[in-house]
């Protein structure tokens, strides 16, 4: 499995040269669904995880929601269910959308779980090793190469809260073969379909916020571009900063390192509250791989021969997450030291 994004529609470090020196190589993971391997990179597939260190559990708080919350296990066969109805409705459009069975188990699992008490078991939401993204580098001296991100499926207080793990693979002799899991999810999007990478580099630009007075007001003028003979798309004719933005600044989706994505909120500092060193960009956990105003960056590979979406998502929502309703949750470290705080913001 590769997939490969399309050259952007132009070379906008040469049309203003001062985005040159900003360029940064970002990582684009590509998750789609797969049965990994502990000893495969992954999105929701299995740790290589030691069977002699203790699996990692939430304390909380953990405040109960009004909507009622189901099992790993109900998440999945709901998630089947729905794809065997619609496979059945793509064989024959006239089949029922449900079957009186897939009914049944849906209003059961719809009816809720009892709200678990005590610390909870953490999910497995990515695995990634150095061997597959050589720009994945753990902080301070750390001879690891192995990333485990785990987080809880309840908010805190509005998305999962993470935990990372750096390890030496090699050191992994015997791995946990039945972990634990969570009794129940807080949130049905917090369960990470077991998908398989393709890891692509890409170049990117600093968002559009980050950049100084000067170039956004370059971006933003159309003379500039027509200046240096750069053909910007038609429909952008009246905000050509938004044709930066969305079609070459920074990529969608999954992704290891680059640039920090903004758009919930501005841009605001990035510092490591233990030292006050920037912090840099890990991971972006990303809802949906493109939407409709990044399509462009859709592989070249999906757009001739497209990949069959999973039913009842988004579009291009291949993990089967949502996180804060369609955002991204990105995990930023302080270089110096793997234990100092990490930084998670959603945008």
């Amino acid at each position: 499995m590769s997939f490969t994004t399309p050259p952007r529609p132009l070379d906008v470090a040469a049309v203003f040269p001062q985005l040159a020196p900003l360029a940064r190589t970002a990582t684009r993971l590509h998750p789609r669904p797969g049965s990994p391997s502990p000893h495969d990179s992954s999105v929701g597939g299995p740790l290589l995880w030691p069977a002699d260190q203790p699996w990692p559990y939430c304390e909380g708080p953990h405040v109960p929601s009004r909507r009622p919350v189901i099992s790993p296990d109900d998440m999945r066969l709901l998630r089947r269910n729905r794809a065997a109805a619609a496979e059945r409705r793509r064989r024959d459009p006239r089949a029922p959308a449900a079957t009186p069975e897939e009914l049944a188990t849906e209003k059961r699992i719809k009816a809720g779980r009892p709200w678990p008490e005590g610390p909870t078991a953490m999910l497995p939401v990515a695995q990634l090793y150095v061997r597959d993204i050589p720009l994945l580098r753990p902080p301070g001296q750390s001879e690891a190469d192995l990333l485990q991100v785990l987080w809880c499926p309840f908010d805190h207080p509005t998305h999962p809260r993470t935990a990372l793990f750096w390890r030496s693979a090699a050191t992994v002799t015997h791995v946990l073969d039945a972990p634990p899991e969570p009794p129940v999810l807080q949130s049905r999007g917090y369960l990470p379909e077991p998908c398989l990478l393709a890891p692509e580099q890409v170049t990117e630009f600093p968002n559009f916020m980050e950049l100084s007075k000067e170039l956004r007001q370059q971006l933003g003028d159309l003379r500039s571009w027509e200046a240096a003979g750069a053909a910007v798309d038609s429909a952008y004719a009246a905000a050509p900063d938004e044709f930066y933005g969305e079609q070459l600044s920074h990529a969608p989706g999954w992704k290891v390192g680059g640039w920090t994505r903004w758009g919930l909120t501005d841009p605001v500092p990035r510092l490591c509250p233990a030292c006050g060193t920037e912090a840099d960009p890990l991971l972006t956990i990303a809802t949906t791989e493109w939407n409709a105003g990044s399509k462009s960056w859709t592989p070249e590979e999906e757009q001739t021969d497209p990949t069959p979406l999973l039913p009842g998502t988004p579009p291009a929502n291949f993990t089967m997450l949502d996180i804060a309703r369609g955002s991204d949750l990105q995990l930023h470290i302080c270089p110096a030291s793997p234990d100092h705080p990490r930084i998670e913001l959603i945008q």
